[in-house]
């Protein structure tokens, strides 16, 4: 477990604090891809530029790498050797989401460089795309776990109790 993917269901699922306490752990450099993405004031990288930071992240030994973006995911999950999912029902990734955001108001986040925003688009997409992802996201980890590791969290427990866990 050197070179460790976290994905999940939805904003909100817990993938950017998750990787900084699995990073906090092991000692694995964490590299949260929302701070590669977007630039000041929501602006999103240009997707070579994007595309260019993980390629160099890519040739460390060791990372742990937060993010889902589609885009760029066979070029993360080639190089990985573990793949971590979670997953969470979607009224708590809802709620996590909100809880963020007033924790949050005014000010940048850790894992990303733009000031905290919520807006009705934003709940609309993980309102809408949580279901169907379901099943993205199942495929695509039935694939990896050919020659990867795939760790399943469902629920704040699983995820609370991996983290707690020894990790060499």
């Amino acid at each position: 477990m050197k070179k460790i993917m976290v994905i999940g269901i939805s904003a909100g699922v817990g993938k950017s604090t998750f990787a900084q306490k699995l990073g906090n752990k092991t000692g694995i450099d964490v590299h949260h891809l929302d701070s590669y993405f977007w630039k000041p004031g929501w602006v999103e990288a240009p997707h070579e530029e994007f595309k260019a930071a993980q390629e160099e992240i890519l040739t460390n030994d060791s990372w742990i790498i937060d993010g889902n973006y589609s885009k760029t995911f066979e070029l993360r999950a080639e190089q990985a050797d573990t793949i971590i999912y979670l997953e969470l029902p979607r009224y708590q990734c809802l709620y996590q989401v909100l809880k963020r955001y007033v924790t949050h108001i005014g000010k940048k986040r850790p894992d990303l460089g733009c000031t905290e925003k919520i807006d009705w688009e934003f709940i609309k997409f993980i309102w809408t795309t949580y279901k169907p992802r379901i099943h993205k996201m199942q495929e695509r980890l039935d694939r990896l776990s050919q020659d990867k590791t795939v760790i399943v969290l469902r629920g704040k427990k699983e995820i609370n109790d991996f983290i707690n866990k020894k990790h060499p």
